[in-house]
């Protein structure tokens, strides 16, 4: 599949969970604080993939800033998920909290696949989307409530 394409796909997943997390009122803090932070990651790659398919030009330091974005974002995934809140609005599996450890390695590959993006060019940020992709993919396949 071309970059371009991937990143469609990427994208498309991404907003359309953030769409339904938006419709869904979270009541607990620590889930509202997890949600807010699945936000900023759909923020961040929504900046990227619209550079990277063209839609918006290129610029090195919202990139670079969205690129930082999701490697905070990735750091700061253990700390949210501490706690396994029992609120309706959570997307969050139970198996989040008895798989701890794979979990937490899945919430670094994201982190590792955004250190690794070369933000230069839209070029080089399409080559790098689907690893960034890849690992959300892999994360909420396992870990979030498919609904």
């Amino acid at each position: 599949m071309k970059t371009f394409t991937k990143t469609l796909v990427i994208s498309a997943m991404l907003m359309s969970g953030a769409a339904f997390a938006a419709g869904t009122e979270a009541t607990d803090p620590d889930v509202i604080a997890r949600k807010d932070l699945m936000k900023s990651v759909v923020a961040a790659t929504k900046v990227l993939g619209t550079m990277a398919s063209g839609e918006v030009a290129h610029d090195a330091a919202a990139a670079e800033a969205a690129k930082q974005a999701l490697i905070a974002a990735s750091g700061e995934i253990e700390a949210k998920f501490t706690n396994n809140a029992a609120d309706p609005a959570s997307e969050a599996k139970a198996e989040v909290w008895t798989n701890w450890e794979d979990f937490l390695a899945k919430g670094k590959a994201l982190g590792d696949a955004a250190g690794a993006l070369d933000v230069a060019s839209a070029e080089s940020i399409g080559a790098g989307m689907g690893a960034i992709g890849g690992t959300c993919k892999d994360c909420h396949s396992t870990y979030r409530v498919q609904k």
